[in-house]
């Protein structure tokens, strides 16, 4: 018999005394739940790191004059540090709470080529907690920061590879917010070599607006974090633009720190790797209430909305609405489910039916797409657990297949106005709803075997 998830919980909770505790995420208005985040207060002293001794001619290693900036700013009670005109080496840094970092428009902060210039932490990487080099500008346990001006911020190509192949270790990314919140990122060029760009891990309340995303890997990844704003954003990456993750296997599954209440509007993606909004596949803790909206999507090396996961990591994933979205240069479609087999499994994984995640209340509306390969690929959902709700309204444009639909119930099609495809419009397998005539029969999804209960219950360590 399986156990749920309280009695899973109560057996990781056995060793949480041994752990460092998160301080507990406040709540916020309904208002600032819709709206933006609030903004860092008007800064009380104002900073110049060359008065701290940095030079800014791209060689010498400024670090200690911006990390003596922004220690000063905290201990006077916070303010803004501003980078002037140059190009600035530096290893990693770390904003304190009431502190915003300005880069004037011709400023540059230029990451170290040497490792040991970002000290060892724990890190969240791939959805665990892991010994790694901390990010090139970082926070921890901060409220009120900020990161703002039109300067770049820039790691170095030498750093080559998301994790170090001689020890293992995850690379720094670019910017790593941890366990923040009140935290803004606006109007900077970020441009990054083979690591993640912008990781915030465990915040809540976080603004990033008109910020240009250029990079190898993911540009923007969410990562159990509470109230985001992505709006007005750029993005030109190797990978997930934008990626909403919340852990993985049974360790994110007890920690239980969901992604949610996200809003990503008003932003252009062009991906040439993977996909332009990914959400998953490490989803362990949960994912819920996503809304993008005033879209484009230019580029796509597959799909441009993916929803991934797997047996074995557990949690859910609900409330997802997508809407006035224009797809064009997707090279394998608009959109893509598969919770059966995305990413690696865990070794500690979530077993039997309680690790097939749950999946409800997905919604499309008012997609534009060009020439997309597939409209829609939704056969990769287990039967035991099928999603449960399933909109599909107002999708005009041209595609080369329609739209493919497994284990679903309620699904809602309507008004689907494509044009240039082969074969059926629709194609399903045990699905009910609205709007299903004239489907044509699809083979049933192939499904993964179960995972086994493990010999003694996973206990966080």
């Amino acid at each position: 018999m399986q156990t749920n998830r309280r009695g899973f919980l109560r057996a990781a909770a056995k060793t949480l005394a041994a752990l460092p505790l998160w301080p507990a995420t406040r709540g916020i208005s309904a208002q600032r739940a819709s709206g933006d985040p609030a903004s860092p207060a008007a800064p009380s002293v104002s900073l110049d790191i060359k008065e701290f001794g940095a030079v800014g001619d791209g060689k010498t290693n400024d670090t200690l004059a911006i990390q003596q900036a922004l220690d000063r700013c905290s201990v006077l009670g916070g303010g803004q540090v501003c980078v002037p005109s140059g190009e600035y080496l530096t290893g990693a840094i770390m904003l304190h709470s009431n502190t915003t970092l300005h880069l004037d428009a011709d400023a540059s902060l230029l990451g170290s080529p040497n490792l040991a210039d970002y000290p060892l932490t724990q890190v969240r990487w791939e959805g665990h907690w892991v010994k790694g080099y901390i990010g090139l500008i970082s926070a921890v346990d901060a409220n009120n920061i900020g990161l703002t001006g039109r300067g770049r911020i820039v790691g170095n190509p030498a750093i080559k590879g998301r994790v170090d192949a001689q020890n293992g270790l995850r690379h720094p990314a670019l910017l790593e917010f941890v366990n923040c919140s009140r935290l803004r990122v606006e109007d900077c060029v970020t441009e990054q070599n083979d690591m993640w760009s912008i990781h915030p891990v465990y915040c809540d309340d976080a603004l990033f607006r008109n910020v240009t995303v250029r990079g190898g890997a993911d540009g923007i990844d969410v990562d159990s974090c509470r109230h985001v704003v992505i709006e007005s954003c750029t993005f030109s990456t190797g990978d997930d633009c934008i990626s909403l993750k919340s852990g993985r296997g049974a360790e994110g599954y007890a920690i239980n720190r969901p992604t949610e209440e996200v809003r990503i509007s008003n932003c252009t993606f062009a991906d040439s790797h993977w996909a332009c909004v990914g959400i998953g596949s490490e989803t362990s803790g949960g994912i819920r209430n996503i809304h993008i909206d005033h879209c484009k999507c230019i580029a796509a090396r597959t799909f441009a909305i993916y929803i991934k996961s797997r047996p074995g990591r557990g949690a859910f994933i609900e409330n997802i609405y997508v809407s006035d979205l224009d797809v064009s240069g997707a090279e394998q479609g608009f959109l893509r489910f598969n919770i059966l087999n995305s990413g690696k499994q865990d070794e500690a994984a979530v077993p039997g039916e309680q690790g097939i995640p749950t999946i409800r209340n997905f919604n499309f509306n008012n997609i534009r797409v060009k020439d997309v390969p597939v409209l829609v690929d939704g056969v990769g959902i287990d039967p035991d657990k099928p999603l449960e709700g399933l909109s599909l309204t107002d999708i005009t444009g041209t595609c080369g297949k329609g739209i493919f639909l497994a284990n679903i119930k309620h699904a809602v099609l309507r008004n689907i106005g494509v044009t240039g495809y082969t074969g059926a419009l629709l194609n399903t397998y045990n699905v009910t709803g609205v709007g299903l005539a004239k489907a044509a029969p699809l083979e049933p999804t192939k499904i993964p075997a179960p995972i086994p209960a493990p010999a003694q219950p996973y206990l966080l360590h």
